[in-house]
């Protein structure tokens, strides 16, 4: 046997930055897991006027001026958070509505222009970092 002593060098995990976006997509597919993600107009309006809701997300792409009115209107009244999303196709892949390939691809994307959480499932970091986001833009508009 041989008097060297074998140390193991500890591993050191490098925190990558999460983006708001990404950590809005991981807490979109925990809430899913969890039923506690609604998705379009009937759905969301239902949870926003029960204030049952905790964060609303919204498509910027959406066309019809009404429905943003809408949602904007009970998310403020409920004094709900709002994330504007770019794309209702990227907000419907998120919520679970795409088609996916055999290897997880994308293959037919549906729109999505409203998905409201009303239970977050499991706390994660991605959370963590939604919610510190969020706390952010709320002191900006309180200034």
């Amino acid at each position: 046997m041989s008097d060297e002593e074998v140390v193991d060098a500890p591993v050191v995990e490098e925190e990558v930055e999460m983006s708001v976006l990404d950590a809005l997509k991981e807490v979109l597919k925990k809430a899913l897991m969890h039923d506690g993600l609604k998705k379009g107009l009937h759905e969301c309006a239902k949870a926003l006027d029960k204030q049952s809701a905790r964060l609303c997300c919204l498509a910027k792409d959406c066309e019809n001026e009404e429905y943003k009115k809408l949602i904007r209107a009970l998310s403020n009244e409920g004094k709900v958070s709002l994330i504007m999303v770019d794309s209702g196709k990227e907000l419907g892949a998120w919520c679970g509505l795409a088609k996916l390939d055999a290897d997880g691809e994308i293959k037919k994307p549906v729109r999505c222009s409203c998905a409201v959480i009303t239970e977050f499932g499991e706390e994660s970091r991605a959370l963590n970092v939604l919610l510190d986001y969020l706390k952010k833009q709320a002191d900006e508009a309180d200034e």
